[in-house]
C-alpha cells in the first residue's frame, strides 16, 4: 500500500492522556545519566525527590506521545524501513514534578523525495497541564520512510539543517552511558525489542542492543544544560537536531558545542569510535 496524501495529513489521532510522577521523572534523569556522578550536587536534584527538585527539560519528548502509529497497516507506510530523523522540543514553562498531561498529535507536512529516495512525515504534539490548561512543551518529529517515495505528494517545501559553526568548539562535554542504559530508558515508555534483546538486534543488522536515539538526545541535552545553563531549567527553551547513527549502550558520549549569543550548536559523537550520532544539533538558551 502506498501513501494516500491527503488520509496520511488527516490522521485521526486520538488524544492521549499521561500522568507521570517524581518517580517517573527520576527514573528518566537516572536512563540519560543524570546522578552519574552522585557527588556533584548539580545533578543531584534531578534524581533525589527532597532537594529543590527539578525535571530534565527533554523528557517533554517522551510524554504523552501517540505509540507507534505508523505500524498501522492504513497508514501506507512500510514501518519496518521508517527511521527517526529529526527531534525537536519547545519548552514553554519548566515541566513538574509531576503531573496529568494531554496532547493531541497532528501530520503537519509529507514531503515525497521521489522513487527510491523515501518521503518525510513531519508531526507536531503540544503537551497540556489537564489541571492549568498551561502548554508545558511542543514536540516535533521527522520521520523518514526509506521505502515510500515516489507516490505523487508534493517535493518540498524542506526544512535546511542548523549549520554548524566550522571553527573549533567551543566547549566539549564527555558523559557516559551505562551497559544497562537501554533497559532503563524503555520503562520510560519505548518497549522496542530491538534495544533489548540480542536476538532482534542482530535481525536488524546491529552486534548489539542499540540506545534508544532520545536516550541519547537526553544526553546530549543534559551535555548543555550542564555546560550552559549550570543545571538551571528555566534557560533552557528549545532543543532540535538530527540523528544520524546509533549508540551501543555503554559507551561514552561527546558533546561538542559552539555558542553565538543565545544559540548553542552542538554535535554529538561516540567518543571511542568517533561516530557521529547526532548533528545540527541546536539549542535555545535563555540567560
Amino acid at each position: 500500500m502506498a501513501i494516500d496524501y491527503d488520509r496520511l495529513m488527516n490522521w485521526p489521532f486520538p488524544e492521549v492522556e499521561q500522568t507521570f510522577s517524581v518517580r517517573d521523572a527520576i527514573l528518566y534523569a537516572l536512563s540519560v545519566g543524570y546522578g552519574y556522578d552522585p557527588l556533584d550536587e548539580g545533578q543531584l536534584p534531578f534524581v533525589f525527590e527532597e532537594t529543590d527538585f527539578k525535571v530534565a527539560p527533554t523528557m517533554a519528548a517522551v510524554l504523552a506521545g501517540p505509540g507507534f502509529w505508523m505500524r498501522n497497516p492504513e497508514t501506507g507506510i512500510d514501518w519496518k524501513k521508517m527511521l527517526h530523523g529529526e527531534q525537536g522540543i519547545e519548552v514553554h514553562r519548566p515541566l513538574p514534578p509531576g503531573a496529568t498531561v494531554t496532547a493531541q498529535t497532528r501530520v503537519t507536512g509529507i514531503v515525497d523525495k521521489g522513487p527510491d529516495k523515501g518521503a518525510l512525515v513531519f508531526t507536531e504534539r503540544t503537551v497540556t497541564d489537564k489541571a492549568s490548561g498551561e502548554a508545558l512543551a511542543t514536540v516535533t518529529i521527522t520521520s523518514f520512510a526509506r521505502a515510500n517515495g515516489g507516490f505523487g505528494g508534493p517535493a518540498g517545501p524542506q526544512p535546511a539543517p542548523h549549520a554548524i559553526p566550522e571553527r573549533e568548539p567551543d566547549a566539549v562535554c564527555d558523559l557516559p552511558t551505562h551497559p544497562s542504559s537501554a533497559l532503563l530508558y524503555r520503562l520510560c515508555g519505548d518497549p522496542n525489542p530491538l534495544h533489548v534483546d540480542p536476538a532482534v538486534a542482530a535481525a536488524a543488522g546491529f552486534a548489539a542492543p542499540i540506545l534508544h536515539g532520545l536516550c541519547t538526545l537526553g544526553v546530549s541535552g543534559h551535555a548543555v544544560l550542564r555546560t550552559y545553563c549550570g543545571y538551571d531549567v528555566g534557560h533552557f527553551k528549545s532543543l532540535n537536531l538530527r540523528f544520524t547513527s546509533p549508540v551501543y549502550p555503554g559507551e561514552t558520549i561527546r558533546t561538542e558545542m559552539w555558542r553565538d549569543g543565545a544559540i548553542v550548536s552542538f554535535r554529538t559523537k561516540v567518543l571511542d569510535r568517533q561516530v557521529v550520532v547526532l548533528d545540527n544539533g541546536r539549542v535555545w538558551i535563555d540567560g
